[in-house]
């Protein structure tokens, strides 16, 4: 795949289980390499369902999907998904969670471990390697999870509301230490979230979804350079932006108005 090709590529791609109503309609996008793009929009708008069909958890009923240049399901080995919640085995330590993947692929023990240990200390949780999930906050246990998707060395991460459980202090520092990874770990993302100022904080585009059927409204881009920093939050030229798109999102959630 050459360096100007999409990611990520969408084509009048639409969703729907069995006979019911359609999810998705007419959905088209084009992900290009290094784009963190945020997916931001009512309850029922189909952000989740975007993610799952890059996936290849869910196949498109209508439309075409191409990821990383060929189908989801022949893409999954160079994608991680990221759930809200940290889905860690708690019989495993933070090291054997994040080996978990590896494990799965069959590495040599002594890679993976090597690999785990590398992953851990780069989202800053080297000196709890050997702690169980029990022992563990709400933000460290995100923290395994994202060590354990990077294990894989992805192209593509996708991020389902993965800070959505957390407080804001809790979810500021984490996408700060986001952001810091990404500059490490070059990977393209796609991010779901109901938090416009996460959004306008992570992104370089954001999508304003409406629902009923899931549709993309507006598109929204962020300038800001990166790396980005916490006293970025306090600029006014982030307080617009966050203005502009609580607009959009507002006009999705209250179309009469």
């Amino acid at each position: 795949m050459g360096l100007t090709e999409s990611i990520v590529q969408f084509d009048a791609v639409r969703k729907r289980y069995g006979s019911g109503p359609w999810v998705l309609d007419g959905i088209s996008l084009a992900v290009a390499p290094g784009d963190f793009i945020t997916l931001i929009g009512p309850s029922g708008c189909g952000k989740s369902t975007v993610l799952k069909l890059v996936s290849g958890l869910n196949p498109a009923s209508e439309g075409t999907l191409t990821v990383l240049g060929t189908t989801p399901r022949q893409a999954r080995d160079r994608q991680a998904f990221i759930f809200q919640d940290a889905t860690l085995l708690p019989w495993h330590t933070a090291a054997g969670n994040t080996e978990l993947p590896l494990r799965l692929r069959g590495v040599a023990a002594a890679d993976r471990r090597a690999k785990a240990r590398e992953m851990l200390d780069l989202v800053g949780l080297d000196k709890v390697s050997g702690y169980y999930p029990r022992q563990l906050s709400g933000g460290m246990k995100m923290r395994v999870s994202i060590a354990r998707a990077l294990t894989l060395e992805p192209q593509l991460l996708l991020l389902d509301e993965p800070f959505g459980a957390l407080d804001e202090m809790t979810r500021n520092r984490l996408n700060e230490e986001l952001l810091t990874i990404r500059e490490r770990s070059r990977f393209t993302a796609m991010f779901v979230t109901h938090s416009v100022s996460e959004a306008v904080f992570l992104s370089n585009r954001i999508l304003v979804m409406a629902a009923y059927p899931g549709r993309f409204h507006a598109e929204v881009k962020v300038d800001f350079s990166y790396p980005r920093r916490a006293d970025l939050r306090e600029q006014p030229d982030f307080q617009a932006k966050v203005t502009e798109v609580s607009r959009l999102l507002h006009a999705v959630e209250d179309p009469g108005k």
